[in-house]
């Protein structure tokens, strides 16, 4: 199956939907902030391995603590994937914390300053 294929697309869409209620609902270890979010999910085509990348609220150590809460979940995670999907094999899923959506606050912030600088 190829990266972008219809499958592989479909896959990842299904997989991103239940972890994040997962996350949202089931899970719940404290370290885990309650603005937790699934940003985006990657299933390598052979359904080994899952990279889910995920936003948080908080300082860097709570963000660690939650990724740290996060991996320790995944064994539950993983086994709710398996009863709710019917794939050959259920991926083993990689935590990875987004910075996206800081950086465009931090980068939305600096163009308002710049153009309050400027009209003044």
């Amino acid at each position: 199956m190829r990266k972008n294929s219809v499958k592989n697309t479909r896959i990842n869409s299904e997989v991103h939907k239940i972890l994040a209620e997962l996350i949202r609902s089931e899970v719940k270890d404290p370290r885990i902030p309650d603005f937790t979010s699934v940003t985006d999910v990657e299933v390598a085509p052979d359904l080994k391995t899952c990279k889910v990348w995920v936003s948080m609220l908080g300082n860097d150590e709570a963000k660690q603590d939650g990724l740290k809460g996060l991996k320790n979940a995944e064994g539950y995670m993983r086994s709710q994937l398996a009863k709710k999907l019917n794939l050959r094999n259920t991926p083993e899923l990689r935590f990875i914390l987004d910075t996206s959506i800081e950086y465009g606050n931090h980068m939305s912030k600096l163009i308002a300053e710049a153009n309050k600088n400027i009209s003044e």
